[in-house]
């Protein structure tokens, strides 16, 4: 069926319904992931059997989360169920979560030792979109990424069982990439909703005023502006490159799907002509099964 999040929310919102056996909560993460699979890369026929159900849980958590942010009526409300979210999360640390997804997920923090701060973290970045609509440094951009982007890299990590300081590190490079990526193919979308990621000192260092973004305007300038957002874009995953050698073979394909789909992000916005306001840039289906067929070698190779 497809995704109506008004509708999972009446039946699993505030107030706290009657606890989910833990068979059930499985079922309905795997629900929340195959409702969204074009998104979700993670879960790819790849994935070990063994983790599938935890990255399940995983996932259902991130997209409940940001559905609140994005899919109610935001504001005081969306703070208010946030509130509620992070009260239902701490349950896994210390009580007795009721919610099908917290259900599941306590079961893989305690078979991972997941520590509570990337699920808290990404709760950060989506209570601060109720507040921030426009970034004037790219410092302050990046460090909405630490929360918006980098906790899901640390979840990764630790449902491979090899997270550590320097891995970390790295993934934090690849997941900012990504952020970004994405932040730049979806220029129009955003402004649509009321948001700029483009960091006002770079647009106008040059000469790219909002107006312009509102009205559609691909001017040289914005066209110059992209190819220095792409640029610095790839340079984080030039450095996360360094990450996929320290991995286990089990988790290097899902990882390089995530740097190379960010890639390939890149390269459209670049054979779009850096023109995001009148068309959004795409992977198509036949790049993606390349991208997975391509990860899935090298992992195999190497």
């Amino acid at each position: 069926m497809p995704w109506d999040f008004a509708q999972e929310l009446q039946r699993f919102g505030p107030p706290t319904q009657p606890r989910v056996a833990l068979p059930a909560a499985h079922a309905y993460c795997a629900h929340v992931a195959r409702s969204h699979y074009e998104n979700f890369t993670v879960v790819s026929a790849l994935l070990p059997r063994r983790l599938i159900r935890h990255f399940n849980a995983v996932y259902a958590y991130c997209r409940w989360s940001d559905d609140l942010a994005d899919e109610t009526s935001g504001g005081e409300e969306a703070l208010r169920l946030l509130d509620w979210w992070r009260t239902d999360l701490l349950t896994c640390y210390g009580g007795q979560p009721t919610h099908p997804v917290t259900v599941a997920l306590r079961e893989t923090i305690r078979r991972f030792a997941i520590p509570p701060e990337p699920f808290l973290n990404l709760l950060v970045a989506f209570t601060q979109d109720q507040h921030v609509t426009r970034y004037a440094t790219f410092d302050q951009l990046v460090g909405y990424c630490r929360n918006s982007a980098n906790p899901v890299g640390h979840l990764v990590l630790h449902l491979f069982d090899c997270f550590d300081a320097r891995r970390a590190a790295l993934s934090d490079e690849v997941c900012t990439g990504l952020q970004l990526a994405n932040f730049w193919q979806d220029v129009a979308r955003d402004f649509a909703i009321g948001r700029v990621y483009l960091p006002a000192e770079d647009r106008e260092r040059f000469g790219v005023p909002e107006a312009d973004i509102a009205a559609g305007k691909c001017t040289p300038q914005f066209c110059d502006l992209m190819r220095f957002e792409v640029e610095r874009a790839r340079g984080y995953f030039d450095r996360g490159a360094a990450l996929l050698p320290l991995l286990p073979r089990a988790a290097r394909v899902d990882v390089d799907l995530f740097s190379a789909g960010g890639r390939a992000i890149l390269a459209a916005i670049e054979r779009s002509g850096y023109d995001v306001l009148t068309r959004r840039p795409e992977v198509g289906k036949r790049e993606k099964v390349k991208l997975l067929l391509g990860a899935a070698v090298r992992a195999v190779l190497g």
